[in-house]
């Protein structure tokens, strides 16, 4: 893996700062404001540019571990308002950071490897992510940050959100609640021209069907899910809140290290095999870290913090899901999807694994260095198998932000 140059991700009062200093220097045009607060009582903050009614709302750090949106947002921002023609009858909403109090626990300023963003690394419960919760919460439980968002999405009726994701390792994807027609040229072409392969399998959109490589439609209501095991369904997340006031949703995936292996639509020869064997080494995987969990649980009595519950949640998903890989045809036959089930797969025990570690440091150090040996090699092994390289931080900024345009502008023609 090459060596990276010094970066950092901004955290949230940085990014709040940032953006109190646009609005303070365009006030005319500028406003920033609290709409909401975390279960901690951290601020969110909302950055809105121009005043039309029709509106697109952007949306970064839904996932603590996906820190690109954060940059990506203040690159947009100020894109607007450097280039008139992109408020000629459009206001621009930016909410800062979803879950300010998951940003706060993920601690990976400047990853110089896989292994050093999993040392920092945390991604909150199914439960517990904003944009989430509605899949598997009733409304009278839904957190503060899930009302603050599905609010702001009430009061603007955007006709288009966009939620700014990315990966740790792979390509670059979209993926719609409805087609945005148009948008799979200048996705392509934007990939294309900074080197970020597009990942045209991608297991988070199994199943779906694409408007072009790597851009997925979310299917209609009557067809099931790929994993039916998994708590989580897109159609019953906040991407969907946009729905009822005639508008969509775009989910932008940039990665941190580019894969070349998740583009290939080649045909696997024998996708539900190589499967089986990744369901294997998944549950392998997996009760390598429940064994350490389950000898630590009686010095971990009195813990229940978000990192403990996060890697017993991703856990306990893996018996339904590897049962769902054994059991369901595959979803997609090629090369690239098995490869995306592949890199899938390494992630939920190595995550666990991560946030446990953590969790013990201070605790158990026998069992926290027998978990650091763990995510060291799971770390390397995941990233000498897909041939890791970095993307600069300025391409999957400069990528995420051109699909945002694109997906705004191509939107707009379409409900126009």
């Amino acid at each position: 893996m090459s060596v990276l140059p010094e970066l950092r991700y901004p955290t949230v009062t940085e990014l709040v700062s940032a953006a109190r200093a646009l609005a303070a220097h365009r006030p005319g045009v500028c406003t920033l404001r609290q709409v909401g607060a975390s279960r901690a009582g951290r601020p969110l903050h909302l950055l809105s540019v121009g005043r039309a009614r029709r509106a697109v709302l952007v949306v970064a750090g839904a996932h603590a571990n996906e820190p690109t949106g954060s940059c990506t947002l203040l690159a947009l921002a100020r894109r607007v308002l450097a280039q008139r023609e992109l408020r000629d009858g459009m206001s621009w909403h930016f909410l800062l950071c979803a879950d300010p109090d998951g940003a706060s626990l993920h601690v990976t300023p400047a990853p110089r490897s896989l292994f050093d963003y999993h040392l920092g690394f945390f991604r909150p419960a199914g439960p517990e992510q904003p944009e989430w919760a509605p899949s598997v919460l009733p409304p009278d439980r839904l957190p503060p940050e899930t009302l603050a968002l599905t609010g702001v999405i009430d009061e603007l009726r955007p006709y288009l959100q966009v939620t700014l994701h990315g990966t740790d390792l792979g390509g670059s994807w979209v993926q719609l609640t409805k087609d945005v027609p148009g948008l799979a040229e200048p996705f392509a072409k934007s990939a294309a021209e900074l080197h970020i392969p597009v990942e045209t399998g991608a297991s988070d959109a199994a199943g779906w069907p694409a408007s072009g490589p790597g851009v997925h439609v979310m299917p209609a209501p009557g067809i099931g899910p790929a994993y039916p095991s998994l708590p989580d369904d897109a159609r019953h997340s906040t991407w969907f809140h946009a729905h009822r006031y005639g508008g969509l949703t775009a989910v932008v995936e940039v990665p941190m290290w580019a894969s070349d292996l998740v583009d290939d639509p080649a045909p696997h020869p024998a996708p539900a095999a190589a499967i089986g064997r990744l369901a294997h080494r998944l549950q392998r995987d997996a009760l390598e870290v429940t064994r350490v969990l389950d000898g630590a649980l009686p010095r971990l009595a009195d813990l229940d913090g978000p990192l403990l519950r996060a890697a017993k949640w991703g856990l306990e998903l893996v018996p339904g899901l590897a049962a769902d890989l054994v059991h369901t045809p595959p979803a997609d036959r090629t090369m690239a999807y098995v490869g995306s089930v592949d890199a899938f797969v390494r992630r939920v025990p190595l995550r666990a694994a991560a946030m446990l570690l953590r969790v013990l440091r201070g605790t158990d150090e026998g069992a926290a260095n027998q978990l650091e040996e763990l995510v060291a090699t799971w770390s390397d092994a995941f990233a000498e198998r897909f041939r890791a390289r970095w993307v600069p931080l300025e391409h999957q900024v400069e990528h995420q932000s051109r699909t945002v345009v694109a997906a705004a502008l191509h939107a707009r023609e379409g409900a126009s």
